[in-house]
């Protein structure tokens, strides 16, 4: 403050040169500003015209001028500077404008050409000649296009034809074109090759589409060769990744045999992949040469096991007990003798050709050489109320591993959880100790009832009031499922199931009741049939084996067998002390040798295993 003749006057202090800075920054900054805007502004002004120009142009036919203004902008646009770092979205956006508006109006003339056997006026050719290579390379690549679609055959070749016919003089394509004019009879020479190759790469059979693609490759040159080589590309790119998920699923089952004809392919069409390399010299390591085998099959059956001898015989001894079930230490003994007697598990399926459901055709046994068929049947594996009072298993469960075990109450009372104490469980243990033990990862059949439940859990309300009779037959309280926990258990027996089959196993029916079929009016078998297949048959999906309960079985020219035939059951196991199969009309028949109490007491095993070498010394009764 200053004062002057009494007045204070105020007076700004001198600013500093930093504040002279900014300032001088701040109108730079607003200058380039303006700079930027004015030449912003003149540029969409001149683009503003670009588009409104080239359309009249068009529209007056005057197709050099439209050409020019098109190439004048594709030209800005290739030629720019490297250095130019200048926005060109404005041009890129009219070019494609432009594009557009000729494309609408080739696709125009191209349809009516296809559809309507259309011939184009002088002014469509003006048009299509006069744009030169904006048309050109839309109608080559329609042409080649078209081609592709006759090779695939949702083009006819007259139609083809007419279209070639009319374009293919036009002085912008002749020179692309009629080269592919000249193909279409070797084209259509390769059709049903290539289609074959399609279909097969469209079902994801890709191992016989890669043939196919070879094989057409191989005897054409040309358009058809380079399709063929592109999708044969494709068909390798897209295999590559599901066809090393199913490699490695059937080297974790044991399915060497398979894994190796998989992998020997895959070799073959990847060679430079060495995990396909290591994932083979895996599968050859655990295979065998294989033959033919004429011979008996051994067919041997068990109901579930017995897991804690000391309930069964000490502390809740039941004579049927001892009398029907064996221990899971005799089942131990005798899959350790057999696998040392050179006995091999397959798949009785595996032996009839069920393609036809009108007659069955007998199929060879192939094994490895120096091995001998044999089929385990686990029968009746449903789990009734009353086996858990007797050391048995009362439900399948899986355990943290994903593994499949059986559940029981032990003699301290205790719920007991393992692989060890039921026969899938131990079958399952003993092939991954010794996969030879099986031909290509095959367990196991599994027959079910249903009338109680299905592997331990009521699945349907049906099911409830024989649950409850076996519970209280056992002396066990009866239970009261709400339709939720029904369908958990329906969920939880699906899980069960598609665990079971995905490792080997093979699903069966008991009948529904465990009825003795023979001895019972066809009525009986047909309301057995259909609660079995709507109770058991909508978890297990179709399945072809029907093990009669007691060996009761039905003739095959029976009207009651013709109906279980016709219901999809086409291989049948009776009952009897020797190997024996037969092929008869429409199905295969097998006698299978029954492992219980009193046929290790009473039967002679002695080809299999003699009686002392695994009989358990907890029965009460002695060999």
């Amino acid at each position: 403050m200053m004062e002057f003749g009494g007045h204070s006057v105020s007076v700004d202090k001198p600013r500093s040169i930093g504040t002279w800075v900014l300032i001088g920054i701040g109108i730079t900054c607003l200058l380039a500003m303006f700079v930027v805007m004015v030449f912003v502004s003149k540029d969409t002004r001149r683009l503003a015209g670009v588009m409104p120009g080239f359309n009249q142009a068009l529209d007056k036919r005057d197709y050099d001028t439209a050409l020019s203004m098109y190439r004048d902008l594709n030209d800005t646009i290739i030629n720019r500077d490297p250095g130019d770092n200048s926005d060109l979205t404005g041009e890129y956006e009219i070019l494609t404008q432009m594009e557009a508006k000729v494309n609408e109006r080739v696709t125009q003339i191209e349809e009516k050409i296809r559809y309507e056997r259309y011939t184009p006026t002088n002014d469509d050719i003006a048009f299509l000649e006069g744009l030169s290579e904006l048309t050109g390379a839309r109608m080559t690549n329609w042409l080649t296009g078209l081609c592709e679609e006759f090779l695939l055959g949702t083009i006819e070749k007259p139609t083809l034809m007419f279209i070639f016919e009319k374009l293919e003089n036009l002085s912008n394509i002749t020179a692309a074109v009629r080269p592919l004019r000249a193909e279409i009879d070797q084209i259509e020479l390769s059709r049903g090759d290539v289609q074959s190759a399609e279909a097969l790469f469209t079902n994801e059979e890709y191992i016989d589409a890669v043939k196919y693609y070879e094989y057409v490759i191989e005897n054409s040159e040309g358009f058809v060769n380079e399709f063929a080589q592109k999708r044969l590309e494709d068909c390798k790119t897209e295999m590559y990744q599901p066809m090393m998920k199913i490699a490695d699923h059937m080297l974790s089952n044991f399915q060497y045999y398979s894994a190796e004809t998989l992998l020997s392919d895959l070799a073959r069409i990847f060679p430079e992949d060495q995990i396909i390399q290591s994932n083979l010299f895996m599968a050859t390591s655990n295979t065998s040469p294989v033959g033919t085998y004429k011979g008996s099959v051994e067919v041997l059956c068990v109901k579930p096991l017995i897991a804690d001898t000391k309930v069964a015989f000490e502390d809740n001894y039941v004579s049927s007990t001892d009398a029907y079930y064996i221990t899971t230490s005799e089942f131990r003994a005798i899959l350790d003798i057999l696998y040392k007697k050179g006995y091999c598990l397959i798949d009785p399926t595996s032996m009839a050709d069920l393609e036809n459901t009108g007659f069955i055709n007998a199929k060879e046994i192939t094994l490895p050489e120096g091995k001998k068929p044999l089929v385990i049947i686990l029968e009746d594996f449903s789990y009734t109320a009353s086996r858990g009072k007797v050391g048995m298993c009362q439900r399948l469960v899986q355990n943290d591993m994903g593994q499949i075990c059986g559940e029981y109450i032990s003699s301290n009372g205790q719920t007991v959880v393992s692989r060890n104490c039921e026969a899938i469980g131990i079958l399952d243990a003993f092939i991954e100790e010794h996969p030879d033990f099986s031909y290509n990862g095959v367990k196991g059949v599994i027959s079910m009832t249903g009338y109680q439940s299905v592997l331990g859990y009521v699945t349907d309300v049906d099911q409830l009031d024989d649950r409850n009779k076996g519970l209280e037959s056992a002396g066990l309280p009866s239970i009261d499922l709400t339709d939720k926990e029904i369908e958990t258990n329906r969920s939880t027996v699906l899980a069960l199931i598609d665990k079971l089959k995905d490792s080997g196993w093979i699903m069966a029916s008991s009948t529904y009741g465990f009825i003795n079929a023979n001895h019972v009016e066809q009525a009986t078998i047909q309301n057995d049939t259909e609660k079995w297949l709507d109770q058991v048959g909508s978890l297990t999906g179709p399945v072809s084996i029907l093990v009669y309960p007691n060996g009761d079985f039905i003739r095959g020219s029976d009207p009651r067998c013709v109906y279980l035939k016709d219901k999809g059951f086409r291989i049948f196991f009776g009952v009897g002390p020797t190997p024996y199969y037969t092929y008869g009309d429409n199905y295969l028949y097998f006698d299978r040798c029954m492992l219980t109490g009193d046929t290790l007491r009473n039967v002679d095993y002695s080809r299999l295993f003699k009686k002392e070498e695994v009989y358990d010394a907890a029965r009460k009764k002695s060999a």
